[in-house]
């Protein structure tokens, strides 16, 4: 049986690094090994691992934030591994559900090589708390409804096997993958959304299968969702400029043109709402009627595993046309920044 090594990237996490370490005590299959990578840390963070069992690293002149503090670590572990070994890597601010690594462990089936979460919002943070529940749920619907297949594997919480990560490695070495010459790229704003395009291009397949759900932590105010959603997006788009067209990054940068078109039409619906009142008496057909009811019942039906305040949320419709216009403008804003070459950092949210 392999050994599963976990791995925790933590910079200033004391206060919630105790949760996601309790929850990998409570797995179905406790990791052999349990690591936190205690990074420029200037509270109690590594004083709080060890309490709680962990074997605390600490980062060394690490100027690249997780992508580097995670190089580190792994130069330190993987020569200790052998190739069927697994290293899951973790957020300190997600607590994984207790049949995560079992799950995971079992999904390692041939040809595949990463394991990605599922990942849920934890509760509270309001209005906009309840909005990004509702978007991740409708998130873990969608890769259900694909198969299970992982378009992104996410940071919350992936499972990679140790021969992946050696041959991403050398694939960087030789050329053959930018962003350095180390496991994560030290040139992505997104680490998580360019790894998976790493694994995918050496040939491997990703999955989120039932059993690898995760809870994170939602942004509370809207500068924080604000900077989060930056860095996702920007770093997306950056990401398929550095990879190019290739059959890995085909699909990727349809959803992006798709994205687009959402919202010049979203635009365009507004602009013509606008005008129906400004003449002073809007019509209204059935046929359009009918498509708006539609709608309505699309967002209600795929928010049901929300649970009914979301279902009551987005049978409003208005609160989550604001939330997409908020969304649309971080597409836009990030398009334009990338256009102009100007720089996004990263932001700790």
């Amino acid at each position: 049986m392999p050994h599963v090594v976990a791995l925790i990237p933590a910079h200033n996490e004391a206060e919630r690094i105790p949760a996601a370490l309790e929850a990998l005590a409570r797995q179905e299959r406790v990791p052999d090994a349990v690591h936190v990578v205690a990074d420029n840390c200037s509270d109690d963070t590594a004083a709080v691992a060890a309490r709680h069992g962990a074997h605390v690293l600490r980062s060394e002149d690490n100027r690249h934030k997780k992508a580097g503090a995670l190089n580190q670590a792994l130069d330190r572990i993987l020569p200790d591994l052998a190739d069927d070994d697994l290293v899951l890597v973790q957020d300190a601010d997600t607590a994984l559900s207790p049949t995560f690594v079992t799950s995971a462990t079992g999904a390692m089936a041939a040809g595949v090589g990463a394991v990605g979460g599922i990942f849920y919002g934890e509760g509270g943070g309001g209005l906009l708390g309840l909005l990004q529940r509702i978007e991740f749920h409708r998130y873990a619907r969608e890769i259900t409804r694909r198969g299970h297949r992982a378009d992104v594997l996410t940071g919350t919480a992936t499972m990679f096997r140790v021969a992946t990560l050696r041959q991403i490695r050398q694939a960087r070495h030789d050329g053959r993958i930018g962003g350095g010459t180390s496991y994560y790229s030290l040139a992505s704003l997104t680490e998580d959304d360019e790894i998976t395009k790493a694994v995918r291009t050496l040939g491997y397949r990703t999955v989120s299968p039932v059993g690898c759900d995760v809870v994170t932590e939602v942004m509370t105010t809207v500068p924080k969702l604000w900077h989060q959603r930056m860095r996702w997006q920007r770093g997306a788009l950056e990401n398929l400029r550095d990879y190019g067209w290739t059959p890995v990054t085909a699909p990727y940068i349809v959803r992006q043109a798709f994205m687009g078109l959402s919202v010049v039409f979203l635009l365009l619906y507004i602009a013509f709402t606008c005008w129906m009142f400004a003449r002073g008496r809007p019509e209204f057909s059935h046929f359009w009627i009918a498509i708006g009811l539609l709608f309505v019942t699309e967002k209600v039906v795929t928010a049901r595993s929300a649970g009914w305040r979301s279902q009551l949320l987005a049978a409003t419709l208005a609160v989550e046309l604001l939330y997409d216009m908020f969304q649309h403008a971080v597409y836009l804003r990030s398009l334009w920044d990338m256009l102009h070459r100007r720089e996004e950092s990263w932001r700790a949210t």
